[in-house]
């Protein structure tokens, strides 16, 4: 019987467990999207998981959702990303950076310029902005031609995180960011190629993947997915569908793995997990859900065929999570107050189990 703690090989993936430090947002970004020695400490703090994926980097100005995030589109950004990702190498740990378009989940007052996205449709929720939350407002749709260079920037992000020491990259293609968005019906009305049919809204999806295995090697390069997620205001009435095709596509590009989150009804997952051919990753926790992912839940998805665990919120509050899981200790619980306030506090204060 597989187990968490039994090691992970395929292609460049060499992982010593099978537990995935999933990407989760703590705002601790200096001036500039620039990642700092803070960031060094806390990632490295976890390094013993067996894969750690970063918090969502933007790959472009307009593709930052909220304030205090850290970038990957300037030469300034990614030689920030290198101490980072040398103390978790140094600390013998793996990481890939988890590149996030928000697309509408955005906001001038944050990036100083109008968001984008597949129509002019506005999201659902409040944005955080440096002036306090806000609605989401109208995006601007993305001209035809304009499409292929947001696609693009993805790739583009990916080589410089390959040159930061990243050891790969994840696409951010859930919980309503931009690839989710030209997913769903809801938000992506286009009546051009990227829009209309299930061929049509997967299209910026395989596309910005296909650009970014051939930037940094499909080797390097996994996506995230949420089906029917609907995360700020994004709908997709045929999940199963629209995700079969999607990994169908995906799968001719021969990626490192793709991290489906459990969001939709666990037959659809199964069966996503039977058309996918390469390496699962499952989150079991959802985004914002009542409960943190746990040693039960973990034994649960590698019996259906996971093949790597996302523990996410566990991560916060326990940086040895895989010691306390393995030596079955108690977790401890995380200060949500301090997710996204800033500074050590709650960030680089939770300390290993102390026996």
């Amino acid at each position: 019987m597989t187990t968490l703690f039994d090691a992970y090989r395929s292609g460049r993936l060499s992982l010593p467990n099978r537990v995935v430090m999933a990407p989760m947002t703590r705002v601790r970004a200096a001036p500039g999207g620039l990642a700092t020695p803070a960031m060094a400490a806390y990632y490295a703090q976890r390094a013993t998981a067996g894969l750690i994926v970063s918090e969502g980097v933007q790959p472009s100005l307009v593709g930052q959702s909220n304030p205090g995030t850290p970038g990957l589109h300037t030469d300034e950004q990614t030689a920030s990303w290198r101490p980072v990702t040398a103390a978790v190498h140094a600390n013998g740990g793996r990481i890939f950076a988890q590149i996030m378009h928000g697309g509408r989940v955005s906001h001038p007052d944050t990036t100083g310029t109008d968001p984008v996205g597949p129509s002019a449709v506005p999201g659902t929720g409040r944005v955080f902005t440096p002036n306090g939350p806000r609605p989401l407002p109208v995006p601007r749709a993305l001209d035809t031609g304009e499409v292929p260079e947001h696609a693009a920037s993805y790739a583009d992000a990916a080589r410089r995180a390959v040159g930061a020491g990243f050891d790969g990259v994840e696409l951010h293609g859930a919980n309503g960011y931009l690839i989710s968005q030209f997913l769903a019906p809801n938000a992506n009305r286009r009546t051009d190629r990227y829009g209309g049919s299930i061929a049509g809204r997967i299209r910026f999806a395989v596309e910005a993947a296909a650009a970014t295995a051939e930037a940094v090697g499909a080797d390097r390069t996994g996506i995230r997915l949420s089906p029917g997620a609907g995360i700020w205001g994004v709908e997709e009435t045929d999940v199963p569908e629209l995700y079969t095709a999607l990994l169908e596509e995906l799968a001719r590009l021969g990626l490192a793995y793709v991290h489906l989150e459990a969001t939709t009804d666990e037959e659809v997952l199964l069966g996503l997990r039977r058309t996918w051919p390469g390496t699962l990753i499952v989150s079991p926790g959802t985004p914002g859900g009542p409960k943190q992912t746990g040693p039960d839940d973990a034994e649960h998805w590698l019996g259906l065929g996971a093949d790597l665990i996302g523990f996410g919120r566990a991560y916060i509050a326990n940086p040895d999570l895989v010691e306390r899981l393995r030596n079955a200790l108690p977790l401890a619980p995380a200060d949500e107050a301090s997710f996204y306030e800033g500074g050590d506090q709650g960030y680089l204060t939770y300390p290993a189990y102390q026996y």
